[in-house]
Formats: structure tokens, sequence, C-alpha cells
């Protein structure tokens, strides 16, 4: 096989760099940092194991900072450390599975942001109820119009991001996707020796 020309490592660089900054920008989206989404976006868009010399290196960010977005990362549960033998040093990779990772997204926004907000509407239509008042049952009308909102999207949700293939199914009839997709998605997962979702 002939080596690849100069020009193309460069542009395969430049193509590498762009998908970071884009990802790093989706990070708000996500709730976390930029930085967090960059290196998960490095992993993700090179396939390579990299240390965290090597991803300092390429982001050029401090020890610290790549320390605490691995973990974070690791976490979320959409990066894993993987080891070289006769290298003591840790190694990260991101899972290739592009459903994957969005289910771990939702699974993590839902635990860090729907379920307090569930737990706070429970308490507060509890106390409404306990005040039994006739002004509190207008509020205690609203209250269960929104609890049964969110425990019907939670629900959904769940078929969504559970661990057994149904679950992705669902979202991709519901999305509008073939089939004939999900089959050749799972497939694909299946012949790189991946899970199916």
């Amino acid at each position: 096989m002939a080596p690849r020309p100069k020009h193309a490592d460069a542009t395969r660089d430049e193509d590498i760099d762009r998908f970071i900054e884009a990802w790093g920008r989706m990070g708000s989206v996500w709730g976390i940092s930029r930085t967090m989404a960059e290196v998960h976006a490095l992993l993700y868009i090179t396939g390579d194991a990299l240390c965290t010399d090597d991803i300092m290196a390429r982001l050029e960010i401090s020890r610290g900072n790549a320390s605490m977005s691995l973990r974070s990362l690791q976490d979320w549960g959409i990066i894993k450390r993987v080891h070289r033998r006769g290298d003591r040093k840790e190694y990260f990779v991101a899972d290739q599975d592009v459903w994957m990772i969005f289910r771990s997204i939702v699974r993590e926004r839902m635990k860090r942001e729907i379920d307090p907000l569930l737990v706070s509407l429970h308490e507060i239509r509890d106390h409404t109820r306990e005040d039994g008042q006739k002004a509190a049952s207008d509020i205690d009308e609203r209250l269960d119009a929104m609890i049964e909102f969110f425990e019907t999207a939670t629900g959904l949700a769940e078929r969504f991001i559970g661990p057994t293939g149904p679950g992705l199914r669902l979202a991709a009839s519901l999305l509008g996707v073939s089939d004939k997709a999900v089959k050749s998605a799972r497939s694909g997962r299946a012949a790189r020796g991946g899970k199916n979702g």
C-alpha cells in the first residue's frame, strides 16, 4: 500500500479540528463544558485509544483539565479506559456507536435535570394538598398536569435509553428511520463486536 501523501494527512487533521470545534460548541446543549465535549470529540472522531498526554498535546489543555474531562466522560458512559500490554499509561477510547452515545447523554441529562424536577413537583403538590385550601386546588390541578407530562415524557425516554433493543427500534420508528436502516446499524455493530442497543 502506498504511503498517504502529506497533504492528505494535513487535510485529515483539519477535518478532525473542525469536528472537535463543532462538537465543542455543542457542549453547552449537553450541559457540559466545552473542553469535556472536545475531549470526547477527539476520541470519537479519531477512533484511537489515546492517553492523557496525547489528549493534552492535541487539544492544548492542562493535565488537570484533561483528567477532569476524562473522568466525567467515563461517568457519562461514553468513553472507557483501556490498557496496552507493556505500557503503564492509561488509554481512553470513545464508544463508536452513535445510538449508544446519545442514549447515554439522554440518560445522564434525565438523571441530572428531570428526576430532581419531578421530585420537587411531587413535594410541592403534596404540600398544596396538606394545606387543604380551596385556593390551592387550582395550583394542584396545574401541578398534576405538569407531573403527568413529565412522567409520560420520562416513560418514553426510558424506552429509548433502556438497555434492550426495543428502545432503539421504537426511537427509530418514531423518527421515521426504516427498519432496514436499524438492522443495518445493528449488524454493523455486531460485526465490530459491539452491543445491540
